[in-house]
């Protein structure tokens, strides 16, 4: 019975991702970039390079050469931050990208969570957080 839940799940958790890839086709972007920039935005326009990987789980060397395509198109730019830590800020076309590009989702986003009540917002992030939990638990078992 679990198997068919947890395939269910992983089935469902697929087409979610698909629906996102969708997005970042309809908007002329790559997945990656779809993410770095959803992060930037949603961390207020500043973030620090290492949340983006944490955020998203995309590996160091791809978040580096899609950061260094932005940089090209002059959409963001980095400085420095404490320790080793790059912070990655929008550029004023980086901001005009986005609200063209992300900002969009973000609406989508909302707009189902408006169609949620209260109780189901709350159920879902229970469970997604119970979900995570248990993950990073069994997860340290494997070796």
């Amino acid at each position: 019975m679990h198997y068919l839940i947890a395939r269910q799940y992983t089935h469902l958790a697929g087409e979610i991702n698909a629906l996102y890839h969708e997005a970042a086709v309809k908007m002329g972007m790559s997945d990656s970039i779809q993410n770095i920039l959803y992060v930037v935005c949603e961390k207020g326009d500043v973030c620090q390079q290492s949340d983006i990987s944490k955020l998203t789980g995309i590996s160091r060397q791809t978040i580096n050469s899609a950061i260094r395509k932005l940089e090209k198109e002059n959409i963001v730019y980095l400085e420095p931050g404490v320790g080793r830590n790059t912070l990655v800020y929008l550029t004023e076309k980086g901001k005009a990208y986005a609200a063209e590009k992300i900002y969009p989702l973000f609406q989508i986003e909302n707009q189902i969570w408006n169609d949620w009540t209260k109780a189901e917002q709350q159920e879902y992030l229970r469970l997604t957080e119970k979900y995570r939990d248990a993950l990073k638990k069994y997860l340290k078992t494997m070796e």
